[in-house]
């Protein structure tokens, strides 16, 4: 393989994205970083956890934490419903199962693959807004999708509680 199809190549497997619904909002996370979409299922609460983690679940014999993304982006929380799923991610550049997490979304729509044209950095909201975990914004379907960095999501639980 030439130098410039390895370059061909990598550009698209990093744009292939899985999109999923919030609050009728568009998010996507990187395809590679999605490990399972499963229903909801019983979850394990943990004491004196943040509001946004709801808790742990078994999964294949893994303990895995359970993220509400509207609790976590402050949403106002909701009722699941037919169409409500948890998306298992691996968190980080390390493999294994402390490296896990699952997402609780509202719903899971498609995988895409999205052109490096549409793609923008995220906007400075000035100080408004942290847009730390936002890894950019994408066109999609005449609708702006917005795409999750999940390292920096999860990359420092310490970071929101330290002011």
């Amino acid at each position: 393989m030439t130098g410039a199809s390895a370059t061909l190549k990598k550009p698209a497997a990093a744009n292939r994205v899985l999109t999923f619904a919030l609050r009728n909002e568009r998010y996507a996370v990187n395809v590679m970083s999605v490990r399972k979409i499963i229903r909801p299922m019983d979850i394990s609460p943990v004491p004196l956890a943040p509001a946004e983690l709801l808790g742990v679940i078994n999964w294949r014999g893994k303990i895995v934490p359970v993220v509400d993304l509207r609790i976590k982006f402050g949403f106002e929380a909701t009722a699941a419903t037919d169409r409500t799923c948890i998306v298992i991610v691996e968190k980080g550049d390390r493999a294994g199962a402390q490296n896990l997490a699952g997402l609780l979304v509202d719903e899971v729509h498609e995988v895409i693959t999205l052109n490096t044209a549409d793609i923008e950095d995220a906007p400075s909201f000035g100080g408004v807004v942290d847009a730390a975990y936002i890894r950019g914004l994408a066109k999609t379907k005449g609708a702006v999708t917005i795409l999750l960095d999940l390292e920096q999501m999860f990359g420092d639980s310490t970071r929101e509680h330290a002011q």
